[in-house]
């Protein structure tokens, strides 16, 4: 599994290609005045990590991370995280992502939001959480800013603010991340920090829906049956409900068939054509 994946496990946005290309960025950025045997050394564990040889990679990054390399010791943290040729040990995991999100590494920080927020590793703690999560985001990491948002949300170690949980919503939504757009969505529909605008709301829905995600497919059919920010449209209301069903939403079963008791038989069959060829297009263009 890539390194990414492991942090952004709700995520299948970053291929390996991008991996790469990430990373070795990371490696000129960081080894630009470093010697040329040590960004060697890291590029010799990232090439066996990439291949698979977690073994080689694990060998290759320990004595950087030890030196202080900080691209090293979070990769190191994901691998102990995942069990990737060590025992799967998530104290250790902390340690690693701990010393490289001391240093700035902004994936390192969103990840030890992630420990603190869950509190299955150290005690739960929404403010140290946020703390990580701000300076991530800061560094413009997408899901950072979406858990910004969340915390604002809730109110969980910051003062409950729709106002500011939307402005770090938006920032996420606008880098393409699905999450973020869903929610914006939900709070353009609800009127939560910004005026109710269902026009803006099916817009953040779409965008979510086109990358896969189940709830905002769901709401996008809500929008079509309703005829609330899009013009009122039986077919497409059961196009998206079945593309929701499809990807794993068990409400959307009970809205296709709600909304089938108001669509002929010729109706319900041009929907359920389009969702299949919307499926093939992987849901753009619907």
């Amino acid at each position: 599994m890539p390194l990414l994946h492991i942090i952004l496990k709700s995520t299948k946005l970053i291929s390996m290609k991008k991996l790469t290309a990430t990373l070795c960025l990371t490696i000129a950025m960081l080894f630009g005045s470093a010697g040329l045997s040590e960004s060697a050394d890291f590029q010799k564990g990232l090439t066996a990590y990439v291949s698979g040889d977690y073994a080689t990679a694990l060998r290759e990054w320990t004595p950087l991370a030890e030196q202080g390399n900080a691209v090293a010791q979070y990769n190191l943290g994901a691998m102990y995280n995942s069990g990737q040729a060590v025992s799967q040990n998530y104290k250790t995991a902390v340690k690693w992502y701990s010393l490289a999100a001391e240093q700035g590494y902004a994936l390192a920080q969103y990840n030890l939001g992630l420990v603190y927020e869950n509190g299955k590793v150290v005690p739960q703690n929404y403010k140290t959480a946020v703390k990580w999560y701000r300076l991530a985001a800061e560094q413009g990491i997408a899901h950072a800013q979406h858990k910004m948002g969340w915390m604002y949300d809730k109110g969980q170690g910051v003062p409950q603010s729709y106002k500011t949980s939307v402005k770090w919503h938006r920032l996420s939504a606008k880098q393409g991340y699905a999450l973020a757009q869903y929610n914006l969505g939900q709070m353009y529909r609800r009127g939560q920090g910004v005026p109710q605008d269902y026009k803006t709301a099916t817009k953040w829905y779409r965008l979510a829906a086109e990358q896969g995600n189940a709830n905002a497919q769901n709401n996008l059919g809500v929008r079509y049956a309703e005829g609330t920010g899009v013009v009122q449209n039986n077919v497409y209301a059961h196009l998206w409900f079945n593309i929701a069903v499809q990807s794993g939403n068990r409400g959307a079963v009970k809205n296709r068939d709600i909304i089938a008791k108001k669509m002929t038989l010729a109706d319900i069959s041009t929907a359920q054509n389009l969702a299949l060829e919307c499926i093939r297009k992987k849901y753009k263009g619907c």
